[in-house]
C-alpha cells in the first residue's frame, strides 16, 4: 500500500539519474560490496526495485532477513559457492560437503571442478564423520530430487558442528517447510519451478538470516552480473500470494494418484512420502506433489510412456499449474555418473511427476492408458540411456 498501487508496478530501467555526485559514489561503493539498499539506486545491476521487493516477499515466507535473487537456480548455486571465496580468500579450494541425491545440475556443478571447491560427496549418516575444521559449506537437498527422500535438517545442522549449511528446499517451497527455522544457514529455491508456478520465468533466490553472507552473495551478484531480469521478478510476485493455494491442491491430487499408481501392473514402486513419516508435521508439513514411480518394463516402458501421454506434458522442470512428466536417467540427472544415479536410486524404469492443478480423474485417466501401452513394450533389462560426456556443461532443466 506504501507504493500507491493495487498491483505491484514494474521498473524496467537498467540505470537511474544520479543528481548527487557525492552520495552517487558512496551508493555505489555501499551497493557494489554487498548493501541491500542505498540512498541512489545508480544501475539496475547493483539494486533493482522490482528484484528486491520479490526479494523481501521470499524472505517474510522463509522467515529470513535476507534474501538475494540471481538469474536461474543454478545461478544461486553458483553465487553461494562463489561466496565462500569472498568470505575464506586464504582458501585455495575450500572444502565442501554435498549430499546426493540432488539435482542433476547441482550434482554436475559440484562434480565438474568449476567452481575450485574440493567438494566431497558423503551420505547423511557420515557427515559428522566426514566434517573437517576446514568445511566450508555442507550443501543438501530436501524433498531429495528425484528420489523424495526427506532428510532431517536438525540432525544434520547437529553433525555439521557448526559448518554452514545449505538445504535446496524447490520441492517443498515456503508452504512445506521453512529450513531456516530448523537451523539451515542458507535456503536455496529455483524460482523457476512453484515459485513462479507457470512454466514462463527462469529465476533462483537464496535466503539467510546471516548479515555478511547476505551482503557476500550480493557482492558476488554484482561482480558476475547473474541477475534476475525485473520481469522474470515481477512474475515470481504475481505468482506468490497463489502458492499455497497451488501447492496444497497439487498435494492433494498428488496423493490420491499415489494410491491409482500402486494399483497399477505396470508399476514396480511407488516412491512418495508416507503418510506417518516422523518428519510430517514437524518439519514438513505436507507431502507434497511430486511422485516417482518405477517401471517394471524398465527404460523401454519409460520410452513408451513418454510418447503416450496426452494430458501430461512430457518435459522437464516441475511445479507449473499444468502436469509434467519427465524421466530422470536420460534428462535431469543423465548427466550424474551413471553408477552414481543408480545409487542413488535413479534407475532407467524411474519415471517423476509434477502433479498440476489438472482434475485427478482426468490425470487417472491419461496415466492409465499411457501406461497400459507402457507394459506392451519390451523388457529393458535395465539398459540405461546412451552416454553423455562428462564434460559437457548441464543445463537448468530440473
Amino acid at each position: 500500500m506504501e507504493l500507491g498501487v493495487h498491483a505491484a508496478p514494474l521498473d524496467f530501467s537498467s540505470t537511474y539519474p544520479i543528481p548527487d555526485l557525492d552520495e552517487g559514489t558512496a551508493s555505489l561503493h555501499a551497493l557494489a560490496h554487498g548493501a541491500a539498499d542505498a540512498p541512489q539506486k545508480i544501475y539496475s545491476r547493483l539494486q533493482q526495485p522490482t528484484v528486491s521487493r520479490f526479494e523481501g516477499a521470499l524472505a517474510k515466507l522463509e522467515g529470513a532477513e535476507h534474501a538475494v535473487a540471481y538469474a536461474s537456480g543454478m545461478a544461486a548455486l553458483t553465487a553461494v559457492l562463489m561466496t565462500l571465496r569472498v568470505r575464506h580468500p586464504e582458501d585455495d579450494r575450500p572444502h565442501v560437503l554435498a549430499l546426493r541425491p540432488i539435482y542433476g545440475g547441482s550434482d554436475h556443478l559440484l562434480d565438474h571442478g568449476l567452481t575450485g571447491c574440493q567438494v566431497e560427496w558423503v551420505k547423511p549418516e557420515d557427515v559428522a564423520r566426514k566434517i573437517r575444521p576446514e568445511t566450508r559449506l555442507i550443501i543438501a537437498e530436501t524433498p531429495a530430487n528425484p528420489t523424495l527422500k526427506w532428510l532431517d535438517i536438525e540432525q544434520l545442522v547437529a553433525d555439521a558442528n557448526g559448518a554452514p549449511v545449505l538445504i535446496d528446499s524447490t520441492f517443498a517451497t515456503p508452504v512445506l517447510q521453512t529450513p531456516l527455522a530448523h537451523g539451515a544457514t542458507f535456503v536455496l529455491h529455483s524460482a523457476t519451478k512453484f515459485l513462479g508456478g507457470h512454466g514462463d520465468v527462469l529465476g533462483g533466490i537464496v535466503a539467510s538470516n546471516d548479515d555478511e553472507w547476505a551482503a557476500a552473495m550480493r557482492h558476488v551478484r554484482v561482480v558476475t552480473g547473474a541477475c534476475l531480469h525485473p520481469m522474470a521478478a515481477w512474475l515470481c510476485l504475481r505468482s506468490l500470494p497463489t502458492l499455497p493455494l497451488r501447492v496444497r491442491r497439487a498435494t492433494e491430487t498428488a496423493t490420491a494418484l499415489v494410491d491409482f499408481l500402486n494399483r497399477q501392473p505396470a508399476v514396480a514402486r511407488v516412491d512418495y512420502p508416507r503418510a506417518d513419516h516422523p518428519l510430517l508435521g514437524s518439519q514438513m508439513l505436507g507431502r507434497g506433489s511430486l511422485i516417482s514411480f518405477e517401471l517394471t518394463g524398465g527404460y523401454e516402458a519409460a520410452v513408451a510412456l513418454m510418447k503416450a501421454v496426452k494430458l501430461c506434458t512430457p518435459a522437464v522442470s516441475l511445479g507449473s499449474t499444468d502436469t509434467l512428466i519427465q524421466h530422470p536417467a536420460g534428462l535431469t540427472h543423465h548427466v550424474v555418473p551413471e553408477d552414481q544415479r543408480i545409487e542413488a536410486g535413479i534407475t532407467a524404469g524411474m519415471i517423476r511427476l509434477s502433479v498440476g492443478l489438472e482434475s485427478e480423474e482426468d490425470l487417472a485417466r491419461d496415466l492409465a492408458q499411457a501406461l497400459a501401452i507402457a507394459a506392451t513394450s519390451a523388457p529393458a533389462e535395465n539398459r540405461e540411456p546412451a552416454a553423455q560426456d562428462a564434460a559437457t556443461p548441464s543445463s537448468e532443466m530440473a
